[in-house]
């Protein structure tokens, strides 16, 4: 099927990206937030369809575009979903003794809570779609492409003022059985979008002393 998405700019002139635009983007970069407290307010439709087709201008691996989503708006895939989380984060918090584990407790890690809309996100393992470029010595770079399109979509989101969580503490075989997804799809996300109940600059696990920022990933090795 071939993308008949209507991109931002379809002029053939190369844009040019000034230092206010720089300042900008830095600042969306910044005030991008990993959201679990959502209002109840309800994402309007054609903003959502909006927001997944700028997605698709992500990149994958042989443009194989293997992100495929499920959203989740039943009550009763919404509460199986819950209790699955519940049950990984009680098994999580066992790993964790004293001042963590309590620290653990007290941490808000979802918004499947609250969240209006709720989506599952997969990659489609057995995609035909790029014919296997790219991936014949690291098939695993069609996961790393759906997670890039996920920043992409973040990123894009925040720019409306939408928040997005990324809840991890599940089990995906158990979410690939609820939602009766074909058998090559592998559980990438589950993904909150929504209107943030509160704004932060700062991560809620610095905010809440889970862990700082760091420069461990700013190292440059040399040889």
């Amino acid at each position: 099927m071939t993308s008949s998405l209507i991109f931002p700019n379809p002029s053939l002139e190369t844009p040019v990206f000034n230092e206010a635009f720089r300042v900008e983007l830095a600042n969306l970069l910044a005030w991008r937030r990993d959201i679990r407290r959502f209002t109840n307010k309800p994402v309007p439709k054609d903003m959502l369809e909006h927001l997944l087709d700028m997605a698709q201008l992500s990149p994958s691996v042989g443009n194989s575009q293997p992100w495929r989503f499920v959203s989740i708006e039943s009550a009763s895939a919404r509460t199986a979903l819950r209790e699955n989380f519940a049950s990984c984060s009680a098994a999580a918090r066992s790993g964790y003794e004293g001042e963590s584990a309590q620290l653990y407790s007290r941490l808000k890690l979802h918004g499947l809570d609250c969240a209006p809309v709720q989506l599952a996100v997969f990659c489609d393992q057995g995609t035909a779609q790029g014919s296997g470029l790219g991936k014949q010595t690291m098939p695993e770079t069609l996961d790393h492409s759906v997670a890039g399109m996920i920043s992409v979509l973040w990123l894009y989101a925040r720019a409306f003022g939408l928040g997005l969580g990324w809840v991890s503490i599940i089990d995906p075989e158990a979410v690939k059985q609820l939602l009766d997804v074909p058998e090559q799809w592998k559980l990438i996300a589950c993904l909150c979008i929504g209107w943030p109940e509160e704004e932060h600059i700062d991560p809620e696990l610095v905010r809440f002393g889970w862990q700082e920022r760091t420069d461990a990933g700013r190292a440059v090795l040399i040889r």
